[in-house]
């Protein structure tokens, strides 16, 4: 078993979600963020849905392929099975209020395979709820900024994805 790529960026969950795209799929699926909704990760093939129970506190996203099948993983909190196509082989890892957190290059564009998993949600969203309490009368920026650095267990996404096959051939929008 060979990593062939790996990546990790913070991304601010706006509205609860943060999302994973091929550059060229940028258009929002109302369906996969039901579906993101009720199983932490949704999809359609060309976007992914990363459903965080807080919407401030930054949580890590962490893309790696492999070159071959991966079990899934064992200690995660949870996980579920995955199928993302990149035309481009560039994922956007975005947020919708604040726009792109990263952009992340995969081996070659094509259909990949995987597993989404995450660990820390429960822990973030406890502290979250803990540190609203604690901001009291005191709504600075600076007093904010601290109280979602502190987090002690932050809230982390892993990809781990490999590559099944070639992408679909793109439409041609001139017939």
């Amino acid at each position: 078993m060979t990593l062939l790529m790996q990546g990790t960026t913070l991304a601010r969950p706006s509205h609860r979600l943060v999302e994973v795209y091929d550059s060229d799929a940028y258009l929002t699926d109302s369906t996969a963020i039901a579906a993101a909704e009720r199983n932490v990760v949704g999809g359609n093939g060309y976007h992914l849905y990363l459903f965080s129970l807080q919407s401030d506190l930054e949580v890590a996203v962490s893309v790696r392929v492999w070159d071959e099948p991966q079990p899934p993983p064992g200690e995660a909190e949870g996980f579920t099975a995955v199928s993302l196509e990149s035309g481009t082989g560039i994922l956007v890892i975005g947020q919708f209020t604040f726009g792109p957190a990263a952009e992340m290059s995969l081996p070659r564009p094509g259909v990949y395979e995987g597993h989404a998993s995450w660990a820390g949600r429960i822990a973030a969203a406890e502290y979250y709820e803990h540190a609203l309490r604690q901001v009291e009368d005191d709504w600075s920026a600076a007093r904010i900024q601290r109280l979602w650095h502190d987090n002690p267990q932050p809230e982390q996404y892993t990809l781990d994805l490999w590559y099944v096959r070639e992408p679909e051939p793109a439409d041609d929008e001139d017939d």
